[in-house]
């Protein structure tokens, strides 16, 4: 997609008029809709700037560089990058420290970067082709084999989960397929939907968090996501501190990758 069309779609796509954009980017109307119709050429700057004010996602804006014609701003590093220690560390302590209860911490596709010793609780008795690093979790949640034939309130549970599926929608469309059709119960907190699901600890109400890196300047950063979980009510709270009863510890110096042995 050209530069003019880029731009166009990511304005219209965020319901902002070119008035809206060029005051937020700190340019014209006029100069504006020159660049959507091809008649002015911005500078790398302005393509910067453009791309800050429609608070797009660092690989969208590098994205819209590209079709501008210029080099990506924002670098796409490994986790293993010996820069990104100090994220390692801190994804580290925050897995830890929310013992006894479960947390993980996925890519941008689903899959599943680490997780803590409490996740176990969620993938029990899932297939083993289904857990573990770099297995996708969205997948895990609905599949068959996955957690869909402990889950309590699976129609609620499933909207939740395909409604963070929009920028994966042929992964969506996969596990749409996995969800019997049936009326959401309208069992919820009335805030949040919990789930439901079933374990050899009784049945377990969580809630989830989602954790992003608000601040983050390179792209595979800024795409993981932190989900954890945090107890529904008294009786769940109490079976995963039974469970796992100390403070926990991940070995070695980074996260310890789900279904590792310890």
């Amino acid at each position: 997609m050209d530069f003019p069309r880029a731009l166009r779609a990511r304005r219209t796509g965020r319901r902002l008029s070119q008035l809206e954009l060029a005051l937020r980017a700190g340019t014209t109307q006029r100069h504006l809709s020159f660049m959507e119709s091809g008649r002015s050429v911005p500078g790398r700057t302005m393509v910067v700037r453009l791309a800050e004010s429609l608070e797009l996602p660092l690989r969208e804006r590098n994205e819209l560089l590209l079709a501008a014609g210029f080099a990506p701003v924002y670098p796409e590093s490994s986790l293993d990058d010996p820069e990104l220690a100090p994220v390692r560390t801190a994804l580290d302590h925050i897995l830890r420290g929310h013992l006894p209860y479960p947390a993980l911490i996925a890519d941008r596709g689903g899959d599943l970067v680490a997780a803590n010793e409490a996740f176990d609780v969620i993938t029990e008795g899932a297939a083993p082709e289904l857990v573990g690093t770099g297995k996708n979790v969205y997948r895990l949640a609905l599949h068959p084999r996955g957690l869909a034939p402990r889950i309590g309130n699976l129609a609620e549970w499933a909207g939740h989960v395909l409604a963070r599926l929009g920028h994966l929608p042929e992964l969506r469309d996969e596990l749409t397929g996995y969800v019997p059709e049936s009326e959401p119960s309208g069992d919820h907190l009335g805030f949040a939907v919990p789930l439901r699901l079933r374990s050899s600890s009784g049945e377990l109400r969580l809630m989830t968090t989602v954790t992003t890196f608000a601040t983050a300047v390179d792209v595979t950063l800024a795409e993981l996501k932190l989900e954890a979980f945090l107890p529904a009510d008294r009786a769940t709270q109490e079976a995963l501190a039974g469970r796992f009863p100390g403070t926990g510890r991940l070995t070695g110096g980074s996260p310890r990758p789900a279904g590792a042995a310890e």
